[in-house]
């Protein structure tokens, strides 16, 4: 599969950026979740390319090589490194893909930036129902390095995959340091600022086991937005979600990026 590397400057901010693909119809840019990059798409981003779709994988700062100042920021911030990605790389509109925290980016870009936006894929969309403390505490516990593998495969097992399914494949991929600058941006952005995504339409891929991202989450948006919004229900899998279940997300977000029905 065709790819190439690029770099968006956004301020301070140097972005890398990973696309799959050759130009097509429609572009589709997927953000990653919490403290992890953008390698985490690479099987859905291949399925997605090799339908004549093109892929945009920015990696967020630091990581990957991006680069760019962390402390002090909101969501809108990365949101706008997001924008500029888009403005340069893309002839837009796009499907936006955010995969948990990311799906928070996602909402953030399609709230600040609608006109770079076409469609909303939000994988595990989280952000208001509270998380459980002891899930919370295996979260932290998934990403420690002074941890036993056994025990941070524990805390992985515990938040992040749905029970049977090899949690394993997530012991690498984590940038601790990043996580907690981005845990502390969406703190400083109030919900209410990317909770409604900007007027866009939403499909929400919600998984039968995720602790994180519960079911109220999506049932919230389903309620507020009505026909906007989406939801499909992943089976087998928990709030990762994407090694968990490749072909039944991958499927779901071909229907969305077609705009099939």
């Amino acid at each position: 599969m065709e790819s190439a590397e690029h770099w968006v400057t956004h301020g301070d901010a140097r972005l890398k950026v990973r696309v799959v693909g050759k130009w097509g119809e429609r572009d589709v840019v997927m953000l990653p979740s919490l403290g992890r990059g953008s390698p985490d798409f690479d099987a859905l981003a291949t399925r997605v390319a090799v339908q004549g779709y093109r892929v945009l994988l920015p990696e967020p700062r630091g990581i990957g090589g991006s680069s760019g100042p962390l402390d002090g920021k909101t969501l809108h911030d990365f949101a706008g490194d997001v924008a500029a990605v888009i403005r340069e790389l893309s002839n837009g509109p796009v499907v936006l893909i955010g995969h948990a925290y990311g799906n928070r980016v996602a909402r953030t870009v399609a709230a600040d930036h609608p006109q770079l936006v076409q469609d909303l894929v939000l994988i595990a969309a989280g952000g208001l129902i509270p998380i459980r403390e002891e899930i919370v505490a295996a979260m932290r516990g998934s990403m420690a390095p002074g941890l036993s593998r056994e025990e941070r495969l524990s805390h992985l097992s515990t938040a992040f995959f749905a029970r049977g399914n090899d949690p394993s494949v997530w012991l690498d991929g984590w940038w601790p340091e990043v996580a907690l600058a981005q845990s502390m941006a969406v703190r400083a952005t109030k919900v209410e600022d990317w909770w409604e995504a900007g007027g866009k339409a939403i499909t929400i891929l919600q998984a039968s086991d995720d602790a994180i991202a519960t079911r109220e989450n999506a049932d919230d948006l389903a309620r507020r937005l009505g026909d906007r919004v989406r939801i499909v229900d992943i089976t087998g899998a928990g709030h990762a979600m994407l090694p968990e279940q490749p072909e039944q997300i991958a499927v779901a977000v071909l229907r969305v990026v077609r705009g099939a029905p």
